[in-house]
């Protein structure tokens, strides 16, 4: 059967508001008056789990409840930092499976870097790799592309409200270090003197990691993490740290709302809401986002970026803010799909500090024939989807590829997000027991405040039942995507995005081309009575089998030169 079609961010935003059973907590726990549980307290809270007992057995249970209580408050009064990963790990490799092995290793080139140009804003905007290439031919520096980006920083920065911190002073040393090096013969890689910006849940020692949220504006980070650290090592020069959706949800942080930068009337969607705007803005070469559950998808499509979601555990997480332990991803948002390479290539592997992670090479080779790949597509979902859809599956056609019929098991896709709810309140338990959720400048009903109180009413039982239920989708998943290389579609139908965040597998969100829209909410719908159209990115996506990324670059930087919408500027920012 064919799955339950999901279009939007709308539908995803919906499901997180409903998924998880139970009702609204409320008020802060610190202040709350412990009363005794008695058979009528149990009574009337069976309703929230579904369950109904006998009187006899609502006696037995309180006979049992002060013990089961006590321990419940002792374990919430014992400290947890963010640091601290439950004992049992997600791993995305199903026993008995083999994944291919790969060298680390990039193959080919691109396209052809042409001369550099003249003008800044051709610099600014051009691809990664070409920035690179003209480097290494002694045409561009590293201080000349920096500089380039710190004054476009200054100009457009405060109307996307894409930034919380600028390290203008500690970039342009870093560019003059890497030129230095470059001089004498050292070039650490092909992100070598390359400016880029970090969304602010990623730790650098010494510099502010808000994580977006006004309890934490003033925190610090300690140590810097290991990703962000790997891009150091490479030569990669840190422009500054963009705003994120508080905690990792939406748009909205402490001191603003990100903007489109091709309508900045309405929010860049979320939460790697800074790094896709600074990105498509051409405020940086390329940032780094993280996607729980279409953090990096969704903000790419807004504003057009190209967002690479990596198999889950591919890239280390260790001094990043956990929101979801066994969810949480680390990868690149860029302009042009060729440069997710370049960056993944940077930060792939593992890391003690993170019990998730794990080393698996990664290969992709621009010089590859794609006749022959063998692409999974779903009529229903693409006729349901964008014309943009339908001509991205044709640019794939004309490529050489053999479309093959595809779709996933109708299953109950939406209890899934019992465990990330769960997980995510589990992290920041402290601000709902504390009322510091109250300080969160979001407080709708699908806002973590009352997604955290909610998930209170979450029971062990369904807890365990969902996770059950997500190794039944892993084995669904891996099963259908048997033989495929990819997996074409809307970026949020048949239920993919949230499947495939669940079972770890790759996505690749890419910019498919231009339609009119009115200025959106975070869920996509018209913003008041809709008012003007504007002419803003549409991104498709794809998938593939765990840790095949290489592929969905190659196929993606290879639509994307068929469509050729990628090299289109947000008006007013040149």
């Amino acid at each position: 059967m064919t799955s339950h079609i999901v279009t939007s961010r709308r539908s995803v935003l919906g499901l997180m508001a409903g998924g998880a059973a139970g009702l609204t907590g409320g008020g802060a726990a610190a202040a709350r008056v412990q009363e005794a549980i008695t058979a009528e307290t149990l009574a009337c809270s069976e309703s929230l789990f579904a369950v109904s007992y006998t009187d006899e057995e609502r006696a037995q249970l309180v006979r049992t409840m002060e013990d089961w209580s006590a321990r419940a408050e002792a374990l919430r009064a014992h400290h947890r930092p963010n640091t601290l990963a439950p004992a049992l790990s997600f791993d995305p490799r199903l026993p008995g499976r083999s994944y291919r092995t790969q060298a680390n290793a990039l193959g080919g080139v691109p396209g052809e870097a042409g001369r550099c140009p003249r003008a800044a804003a051709d610099i600014a905007f051009a691809p990664v790799w070409q920035q690179a290439a003209w480097m290494a031919r002694g045409e561009l520096s590293s201080a000349e592309l920096t500089e380039i980006y710190l004054d476009r920083i200054a100009r457009y920065a405060g109307q996307l409200e894409c930034f919380i911190t600028i390290t203008a002073e500690r970039a342009r040393r870093e560019a003059a270090a890497r030129d230095a090096e470059r001089a004498a013969g050292r070039v650490r890689g092909p992100l070598h003197g390359i400016p880029y910006a970090l969304k602010d849940i990623v730790d650098v020692a010494g510099l502010p990691a808000t994580w977006g949220a006004t309890p934490y504006r003033e925190r610090v980070g300690e140590e810097t993490a290991v990703a962000a650290a790997r891009l150091e090592e490479a030569g990669a020069v840190l422009l500054g740290k963009t705003s994120v959706g508080a905690l990792a949800y939406g748009d909205i942080w402490f001191d603003g709302v990100c903007r489109n930068p091709f309508n900045p009337n309405e929010g860049s969607s979320g939460s790697s809401a800074g790094s896709a705007s600074a990105t498509a803005a051409g405020l940086c070469s390329f940032s780094i986002g993280t996607e729980t559950l279409g953090s990096i998808v969704s903000p790419s499509h807004r504003c057009g970026t190209a967002g690479l979601r990596p198999s889950f555990g591919r890239v280390a997480r260790t001094g990043a803010m956990a929101l979801c332990w066994s969810l949480d991803k680390i990868g690149p948002i860029t302009r042009h799909v060729a440069d997710t390479a370049y960056v993944l290539g940077v930060i792939n592997g593992a890391d003690a500090g993170d019990p998730a992670s794990f080393d698996h090479g990664f290969d992709c080779d621009f010089s590859g024939d794609l006749a022959g790949l063998r692409l999974g597509y779903n009529p229903q979902w693409l006729e349901q989807g964008h014309e943009l859809d339908r001509q991205a599956l044709d640019a794939a056609r004309s490529l050489g590829v053999e479309p093959v019929p595809f779709e996933i098991e109708e299953l109950p896709y939406a209890a899934l997000l019992i465990q990330l709810e769960a997980e995510a309140a589990a992290a920041f338990e402290e601000l709902s027991l504390s009322g510091a959720d109250a300080q969160l400048r979001w407080q709708d009903d699908e806002a973590w405040p009352n997604t955290f109180r909610r998930a209170r009413f979450i029971s062990g039982i369904d807890l365990v039942n969902a996770d059950r239920l997500r190794r039944q989708v892993m084995s669904m998943m891996h099963e259908r995507m048997d033989g495929l290389d990819a997996v074409i579609g809307p970026n949020f139908a048949g239920n993919m995005l949230l499947a495939t965040n669940f079972t770890g597998h790759p996505q690749l969100v890419l910019r498919a081309g231009f339609h009119q829209q009115p200025t959106r909410t975070l869920s996509g719908e018209a913003a008041g009575d809709g008012g003007d159209l504007f002419d803003v990115p549409y991104a498709t996506s794809l998938w593939a089998p765990l840790f095949e990324e290489g592929t969905l670059v190659r196929l993606g930087h290879a639509i994307e030169s068929r469509l050729g919408a990628a090299a289109r500027r947000p008006p007013g920012l040149d």
